[in-house]
């Protein structure tokens, strides 16, 4: 089985799919944002643009995603914004054409849930706690710019089923994705303070600077 979880950016996407992967004995996330990047670097800075739109990832996604899912046991996570019909079909609409289980649910939330979110992931936030106050904001960010469409398309039926996450955790939500898609978790047992330290070193490593 493979969960795609999609989403706006900062709609905690990988944070769910970590939390699903920590109490899911035998399941792997595989991220389609690291062969994107390396896409994007490819090329010359005045040419790069939303790596979804090249043929070459969609192509890429699915063939590792199928590879993945024929040669080992354990479910699959994916998180992953896909907000064009085209690119939904060719990357979650393939992967179902080749006999997989993909079971499909877009992380929701009000705007400026979405935009605390993102000041909280925030480097400039975090440079401004450590003494640099021009530091920029995520606000002026790529990912905010996309906001409006992101929320706007992914409501639509085609990228159902729907999980409003404004008053949920993400073990709850993970919990959530659990029970739509079958799947028994471990017992969320972590502190809170554990929690969020954990979820602090996975949104370090997801840092962008491209």
């Amino acid at each position: 089985m493979l969960l795609w979880i999609n989403g706006p950016f900062g709609g905690g996407k990988t944070q769910t799919a970590y939390e699903i992967q920590r109490r899911l004995r035998g399941s792997v996330v595989c991220d389609p944002e690291h062969p994107g990047f390396g896409l994007r670097r490819m090329l010359p800075p005045e040419l790069r643009g939303d790596f979804r739109e090249l043929a070459s990832w969609r192509e890429g996604v699915v063939e590792v995603l199928d590879l993945a899912l024929t040669r080992r046991e354990g479910v699959v996570i994916v998180p992953m914004t896909v907000t064009d019909s085209g690119c939904f079909a060719e990357t979650v609409g393939r992967l179902r054409e080749l006999g997989h289980d993909v079971r499909h649910f877009t992380l929701l939330a009000e705007r400026e849930t979405v935009l605390r979110r993102l000041r909280e992931r925030s480097l400039g936030d975090l440079l401004r706690g450590l003494g640099r106050k021009n530091a920029p904001l995520r606000n002026e960010s790529w990912a905010v710019q996309q906001l409006d469409h992101c929320l706007e398309r992914l409501r639509e039926e085609e990228f159902a089923e729907h999980l409003w996450t404004d008053r949920s955790t993400v073990p709850k939500t993970a919990d959530r994705i659990a029970v739509l898609a079958g799947l028994t978790l471990r017992p969320n047992n972590e502190g809170a303070l554990r929690t969020r330290l954990r979820q602090v070193r996975i949104g370090i490593r997801h840092v962008r600077f491209d």
